[in-house]
């Protein structure tokens, strides 16, 4: 499936290949301003929700750091190591692929907001999902990669969340006395 995946990309016109890789990348900053936004909106509601969206990004955070883990304990090689043609230049030696931290920050990203938004499910879980698959795209990744980053992102980080923001919730009282 790798193969294929790749094979199709090189296919593509140019401008796609330069959007597949900036946007890997462009997409976390996307994640950032939709924070921001769960952040405005929350401003004024009541504090579990402005903990929510602070609870969020900690929750990404646990996650990333345990796909760290993973992947210093796994040490997959990339799939563009083999001499494959890619659209991306393959990240230096000891970058290991196995999870795809893009895909557990993407999938941890859009589960945080969507249980601090729900409205914003819409957008970004298809952002997260399409983050992901461009991981592939772009040679860098296995499939196996990605839907296993995806999934500890979408686990991990909302139950992070969910568990500490008992915490978070007296300290955004707090703050806004």
């Amino acid at each position: 499936m790798y193969r294929d995946i790749v094979d199709f990309a090189l296919t593509t016109p140019g401008w796609l290949h330069t959007l597949a890789e900036v946007g890997t990348d462009a997409g976390l900053f996307l994640f950032v301003a939709l924070f921001a936004a769960a952040a405005f909106r929350a401003w004024r509601a009541p504090a579990r929700d402005l903990a929510l969206v602070i609870a969020g990004p900690a929750g990404v955070v646990f996650a990333y750091v345990v796909s760290e883990v993973v992947k210093t304990v796994v040490r997959e090689q990339r799939p563009c190591r083999g001499g494959i043609t890619t659209i991306s230049a393959c990240p230096p030696a000891g970058d290991w692929s196995f999870p795809s931290n893009h895909s557990v920050i993407a999938a941890g990203a859009a589960a945080t907001l969507v249980l601090a938004w729900r409205a914003l499910a819409w957008v970004a879980l298809p952002l997260a999902a399409l983050m992901a698959f461009s991981r592939v795209f772009v040679g860098v990744h296995y499939p196996h990669d990605v839907a296993a980053g995806f999934l500890l992102g979408l686990v991990l980080a909302p139950l992070f969340a969910l568990l500490v923001v008992g915490a978070v919730t007296p300290a955004v009282r707090l703050a806004r006395r």
